[in-house]
């Protein structure tokens, strides 16, 4: 494999300015982004990490979260090395804060013909960040359309506008984690812009199926204030887009008690006045149905991962016949 980096440009002394990503790294000779997978080869740039792989599952779609994206179907999900955000508390840390040269390697094609064995309608590129892997991620979205196979990016959404165009045009769903609403936390915890990732949720509501993720962390970003911002924001693009408010537990560097449950539901119908569709996760066996907005018909039942549509007639609520957001087999 000899891939051909995109968006940089050479500087003196052999110094490289990657453009991938709003933090824009000057990389010195033998050095890698903050991203750690786009290395300065002595003023050429490469990519070691192109087709490293260090997670592939056939996952439920629900997984991603996407609720309103072929639900009940199953989809191939592969995941890469390294992250451009340092996230403390991580889930996936141990591949998105570390990097291995040493984990098995894939082209393109090899994913497009494991998901057709599989038969997978689609593939997911998630788990650790996948926008820090572009180059690899287009190649293979561009084979797996041809082959009329689904594209999902689950990502921080932290990417420059133009790659962000390029990538957007392929996919067929996009999951975006919005961490918080608040620019210091984005800056201080994160490593990161929230303007940025804004940004990027607004190109995204305009090109693909969107769906939005927040974790919600005690004494963090679990403020009714701060959930209320986040919905209004996402009600001002489109209030049809789902919005995931996901229960917190301990992991990495944080130390922080789980998320009640029960305060994730009560944000969750805070949220429901500005969105039709607001979904707790990581709330276990717990329901978590969809239900027509217009006349409160359930459309999609959930427990935990186990999905069956009930109330769902290509696309339409059956009961009132209002048009449901997304794509529906």
């Amino acid at each position: 494999m000899n891939p051909r980096p995109q968006y940089y440009q050479i500087l003196e002394n052999s110094d490289i300015q990657c453009m991938l990503c709003p933090h824009a790294c000057r990389i010195k000779a033998g050095k890698s982004g903050i991203c750690r997978v786009r290395l300065n080869d002595n003023g050429t740039l490469i990519l070691p990490f192109y087709g490293k792989i260090s997670a592939i599952a056939i996952d439920p779609i629900e997984k991603k979260p996407l609720y309103h994206f072929f639900p009940g179907s199953t989809i191939l999900s592969i995941g890469f090395w390294g992250c451009n955000f340092h996230c403390p508390f991580c889930q996936n840390y141990r591949i998105s804060q570390n990097v291995s040269i040493k984990s098995q390697s894939m082209t393109p094609l090899q994913i497009i013909e494991l998901a057709k064995r599989e038969n997978s309608f689609g593939i997911a590129y998630t788990y650790s960040e996948p926008l820090i892997h572009f180059e690899y991620i287009k190649e293979t979205a561009v084979l797996a359309r041809q082959q009329g196979i689904k594209n999902v990016l689950v990502s921080n959404g932290y990417i420059n506008e133009k790659p962000a165009a390029e990538l957007l045009a392929l996919m067929d769903a996009v999951n975006i984690d919005l961490k918080a609403y608040n620019p210091e936390f984005y800056q201080k915890e994160i490593g990161g812009k929230l303007e940025e990732v804004k940004r990027f949720i607004q190109q995204a509501a305009s090109l693909t199926t969107l769906e939005v993720t927040t974790l919600v962390i005690p004494g963090k970003n679990d403020s009714a204030q701060e959930i209320t911002a986040i919905a209004q924001f996402i009600a001002s693009l489109n209030r049809k887009i789902p919005l995931h408010l996901s229960c917190y537990y301990p992991t990495y560097q944080y130390e922080i008690e789980p998320t009640d449950s029960e305060k994730v539901f009560i944000l969750a119908n805070l949220a429901r006045k500005y969105l039709d569709y607001v979904y707790p996760g990581n709330v276990g066996h717990r329901d978590t149905n969809t239900e027509c907005p217009q006349c409160h018909n359930i459309l999609i039942r959930r427990e935990g991962y186990n999905t069956t549509i009930t109330g769902l007639s290509r696309g339409k609520c059956a009961s009132c016949g209002n048009s449901i957001y997304g794509h529906f087999q």
